[in-house]
């Protein structure tokens, strides 16, 4: 088997793919493997017996330690179905040391009639050793704005800002004052949805590309090799080229290596990340956006203004008709001209 090279695109089972690379040669592993809930790949059966899908997803992560290097990191994307199981995973088997597990929050999620409707998707953060592994936590743009400086205009907050922690959470028209604040481990990012220019339409499983932003300035470095066994729709290589990182994929269907290509191809390194890079901070505030309890109370208002006219308008007519009509003897002036 030809040796696996970096900045290229295989149409490969991944495990396969990952067998044929030497060990500990990659920096950042992101994956966002299929869920397991009968989503319609081309080439893929998603709907795997639970015992099936889960030695399936030991075999890939095995593989993942194996080419990830010692001060290496690897980022899971996955859903409820087997999220806490493959965290055991990583961990038990496959050595990794659980970092963060951050949730992603996003909108235009997929509503549901009897259930509550999923706008998250779980992001564990492994890495192989826990005292040596990169993270870039003075990189300007990971870092964002501290309640010092937003709030309390304390000359001791740090101009560099402070590393995200906890939440992003809610719409932004209507989270809770002085709450929820956009730096934290439920991450906010709008999915790329149908309609975002962002998106690139032959794949349905699109990732934001500020997402994989974050992720890959924190935990690589310029020209150190970014790998996604389940390259998909091609955001985590698309980041990382612009991010002037190298990049690694493989995936099951040629038909998504070839838009993968097309889409690399018109990339250069240094160019900007689609997206907004502060979701929150670009949304309408409270005041500005509208709520439904506003756009019901705007219309009954519409509403009742339409009906007192169309009342006035009656009244007016209804008067008119009931004033008595003047006889020419009435219109006689009081006092004759002669």
């Amino acid at each position: 088997m030809a040796k696996i090279e970096p900045n290229t695109v295989y149409a490969r089972d991944c495990v396969k793919g990952m067998k044929a690379m030497e060990a500990e040669s990659v920096h950042l592993v992101f994956a966002d493997p299929p869920f397991n809930i009968g989503y319609k790949y081309d080439v893929y059966d998603d709907e795997r017996a639970a015992g099936d899908y889960l030695k399936w997803c030991g075999d890939w992560i095995q593989q993942v330690s194996r080419v990830l290097r010692d001060d290496g990191a690897f980022w899971l994307a996955i859903g409820d179905e087997f999220a806490a199981e493959l965290k055991l995973l990583a961990q038990k088997e496959a050595g990794f040391h659980c970092r963060s597990w951050v949730i992603w929050y996003y909108t235009f999620g997929v509503n549901c009639k009897r259930s509550f409707s999923r706008s998250h998707t779980h992001l564990l953060y492994f890495v192989k050793n826990a005292r040596r592994f990169t993270f870039n936590a003075d990189d300007p743009e990971v870092r964002v704005p501290s309640a010092r400086q937003l709030v309390y205009g304390d000359g001791r907050a740090n101009p560099l800002g402070r590393l995200p922690d906890n939440t992003w959470i809610l719409r932004p028209q209507d989270a809770p004052e002085g709450g929820f604040a956009a730096g934290h481990d439920t991450w906010y990012f709008p999915r790329v949805a149908g309609t975002f220019k962002e998106r690139e339409g032959f794949h349905g499983c699109q990732m934001p590309e500020q997402l994989l932003g974050r992720i890959i300035r924190t935990c690589s470095r310029p020209d150190e090799i970014v790998l996604d066994p389940f390259g998909g729709s091609g955001t985590t290589l698309a980041v990382a080229k612009k991010l002037q990182r190298q990049w690694l994929g493989f995936d099951m269907s040629k038909e998504y290596v070839r838009h993968m290509n097309t889409r690399l191809a018109k990339i250069t390194p240094g160019d900007p990340l689609d997206g907004v890079a502060d979701p929150l901070a670009s949304a309408p505030k409270t005041k500005e956006g509208r709520r439904l309890d506003q756009v019901v109370s705007g219309k009954n208002e519409r509403e009742r203004a339409a009906r007192s006219k169309s009342e006035r308008a009656a009244a007016r007519l209804d008067r008119a008709s009931q004033k008595p009509k003047s006889s020419r003897k009435d219109q006689r002036p009081l006092f004759p001209l002669g």
